[in-house]
């Protein structure tokens, strides 16, 4: 599904991307780990589209998107969770979930404007997503009255609402509390238990960043591990996690 080739992407004289190649495959969720400063940042970056690469091939269902726009790409059907907060604080949950649903331009603005009705399916897909995450009571609450991890809950569920083949997660349980880690990870397993998920023509993937090791060895099929830019290991979490050189540099262990 996502093929990534010899990228390389510099900032001035550092090599945060070097020569970096690596596959995710439909139907799995692929860990991309390393330590700060390995380039997992940049990679997810250019993938979407947010920086250029200096050079290499990201291969997306076979359409080189390496230098597309972030709308494209979007359109593409990769759909990104972010570190930082983008939730529109001053509109309600509903609204940003509803933005999520109609995305393109002109459905967009006249939703953040609030000229346009939620139709009821829209509505039953927006609740039943709230109450995935036991968060329904909060449908008509101003998005900045929401805690940190109630924030981060509807960044993901608005994540996956967003029409999308291929999810990117960028680092999705950073700074919530054990229980929502453990929440986060059942929501995850759940999309990848969906038999569209692994669907051979029309599957799914979902690639993510986490310095959490027991959430992203629980979840993922593979672990990808970069350092200084380069892929130096891979494999099944077992794989990695018995790996010497990786549990002495990455896993503190």
């Amino acid at each position: 599904m996502l093929k990534v080739q010899n990228l390389k992407k510099y900032f001035g004289g550092v090599k945060a991307v070097d020569d970096c190649s690596f596959e995710v495959e439909k139907g799995t969720i692929t860990a991309l780990i390393g330590p700060n400063g390995a380039g997992k940042s940049t990679v997810f970056n250019i993938v979407s589209g947010i920086l250029k690469a200096d050079e290499g091939q990201v291969n997306f269902d076979d359409v080189d998107i390496a230098n597309l726009k972030p709308e494209k790409i979007s359109n593409l059907g990769i759909s990104r969770l972010f570190q930082q907060s983008k939730l529109f604080n001053n509109i309600s949950v509903r609204e940003n979930l509803l933005l999520a649903l109609d995305n393109e331009d002109t459905k967009f603005w006249k939703n953040f404007l609030g000229l346009n009705k939620i139709g009821e399916s829209k509505g039953k897909k927006i609740r039943e997503m709230l109450k995935l995450v036991n968060l329904e009571k909060f449908e008509n609450t101003s998005a900045k009255d929401l805690s940190y991890g109630q924030k981060r809950l509807i960044e993901l569920i608005r994540t996956i609402l967003n029409p999308h083949k291929f999810l990117m997660l960028d680092e999705p349980v950073a700074g919530v509390n054990p229980k929502l880690r453990e929440k986060i990870s059942d929501i995850l397993l759940q999309e990848k238990a969906k038999p569209a998920f692994a669907e051979a023509t029309a599957g799914k993937a979902i690639l993510l960043i986490e310095h959490d090791m027991n959430f992203t060895l629980n979840v993922a099929d593979r672990v990808i591990v970069l350092e200084k830019g380069k892929v130096i290991a891979e494999g099944k979490p077992e794989e990695i996690k018995n790996n010497p050189e990786v549990l002495e540099a990455y896993l503190g262990e």
